[in-house]
């Protein structure tokens, strides 16, 4: 039996896996990534590595083995049809009687279009008849933490949530429910709704950089339609730039509030403040 993450060398596989290495031997582990060169140091510490594409499904053959438990982490490539790449690795892990298959979603709540990709995976995995665990990620720390640059340089948060609030999370705690799956028994046909203990709001969040900085950084609210400007302004392609503003519009309606407590239960701890994430990113 194998514990097998996909996107091991990812933002959050990278997590995924140094957190499995603290709780099961090396050889136990498969990193599934599509440039081996990646994962040169996982290889040398002992975990298997296996190189496979979503994109081509003759890849995923003889990948997963009968048993083995499977975190299938979502895709991040928007425009190459998404829920057929994830369905892929479904059927290869159905073809192989994995003994459980994960895979990190969005929360039930969020209705923005980003959503869609990973309802339609849902709706596959359940369908397969293969024992699963939805790991309904809410919104990561990092999405906005690791992008200050353009905020300190202009002195403003630019966002569309209004007064929305969002209960994010960092990577490393969501790693950590995810591998409590992995590890743990019991968690066949369950559903996660997963957020961090505090929500915050945008205004909350400028005011923490302000006192960590020592700078005064305002929050500028903007419609959804003014921020999809701005970010295909800064580079990013038009469908993504409208994905990510959509997002703002479920802020504001407070889809991104998650009250579970299922992430800091499963991780066996709390999650990490966002101020903590500021000052990490500050430092770094």
């Amino acid at each position: 039996m194998s514990i097998v993450v996909t996107g091991a060398t990812g933002h959050l596989g990278r997590h995924v896996v140094e957190q499995l290495l603290e709780k099961v031997p090396a050889e136990q582990i498969t990193a599934v990534v599509r440039t081996p060169e990646k994962a040169a140091g996982l290889a040398a510490r002992g975990v298997r590595v296996a190189v496979a594409d979503y994109n081509a499904p003759e890849t995923l053959d003889g990948l997963f083995a009968a048993g083995d438990k499977v975190l299938l982490i979502s895709g991040n490539e928007f425009d190459k049809g998404r829920v057929g790449q994830h369905t892929a690795v479904l059927e290869a892990a159905k073809a192989a009687g994995v003994a459980l298959f994960a895979y990190t979603s969005a929360p039930g709540s969020l209705t923005a279009a980003l959503a869609d990709d990973h309802r339609g995976t849902e709706a596959a995995i359940l369908a397969s008849g293969v024992p699963y665990s939805l790991l309904r990620n809410g919104w990561y720390h990092e999405n906005y933490t690791e992008n200050l640059a353009p905020v300190l340089a202009h002195g403003a948060v630019v966002q569309a949530a209004g007064e929305g609030r969002i209960s994010s999370a960092a990577r490393a705690d969501y790693a950590a429910a995810a591998v409590a799956v992995l590890t743990g028994e019991g968690h066949e046909n369950t559903t996660y709704e997963l957020g961090g203990d505090e929500a915050w709001s945008f205004a909350e969040y400028a005011a923490e950089l302000s006192r960590q900085t020592g700078r005064e950084i305002a929050y500028n609210s903007v419609s959804v339609e003014a921020l999809q400007g701005i970010l295909a302004g800064a580079g990013l392609p038009a469908p993504l730039a409208a994905i990510l503003a959509g997002v703002d519009a479920s802020i504001e309606q407070g889809e991104l509030v998650v009250e579970s407590g299922d992430l800091s239960r499963l991780a066996g701890r709390p999650t990490t403040p966002l101020s903590e994430a500021v000052a990490a990113a500050l430092k770094g």
